[in-house]
């Protein structure tokens, strides 16, 4: 079993093209790469942790994709998603919370839709994934603060976090395991 993350996929959301210039013609288009890109990667044994944002629809069509998409699924909540639609999918979710410490292959790994620039254990070697910013001047602000946090103890190993925005060039709108993000961190 592997897990995989990612954050920001904003199914159905038309906006999110233009938000993000996403390299995409139609939403149609969008919807339908994301999901041929996540079963490409996620076998029917493995947990995908979606960190926020997930659909723009109801609860129709969140059952619609959690149905199309392999694996077990797990959701840290985001600003976007309807809390109705989200009840109404609970029975497809191994999980649904707005924070979650958890153990990837003996790594701790704080997941929040949210960045956190001060986050549990971040000087013992725990990581942080987060959504949220996009690419944005947010994003911008948290990798400086990282770095800053970095300068402030002369040590590459504290506030090790990344953005898992579906949007971003490493993360190609496929979610991807720890070891694949660590280059981020």
């Amino acid at each position: 079993m592997t897990i995989r993350y990612i954050a920001d996929m904003h199914f159905d959301h038309e906006s999110i093209l233009a938000y993000d210039n996403r390299p995409f013609n139609s939403v149609a288009e969008m919807n339908e790469t994301m999901i041929a890109n996540w079963n490409r990667v996620v076998g029917p044994e493995d947990s995908t942790w979606i960190l926020g944002d997930f659909c723009a629809g109801g609860p129709e069509r969140w059952r619609e994709l959690l149905t199309a998409l392999n694996g077990k699924k797990s959701l840290i909540l985001g600003n976007h998603d309807d809390a109705a639609a989200v009840e109404a999918v609970r029975d497809l979710l191994e999980d649904v919370a707005e924070y979650r410490e958890v153990l990837d292959e003996g790594r701790h790994v704080v997941l929040c839709h949210y960045p956190m620039v001060s986050f549990h254990d971040q000087y013992f070697g725990w990581y942080h994934l987060y959504g949220h910013v996009h690419g944005s001047y947010e994003w911008n602000i948290t990798e400086n603060a990282k770095r800053l946090m970095r300068n402030l103890y002369v040590r590459q190993d504290v506030c090790r976090m990344a953005n898992t925005g579906a949007m971003l060039p490493y993360m190609d709108y496929t979610p991807r395991t720890l070891d694949e993000l660590l280059p981020q961190c």
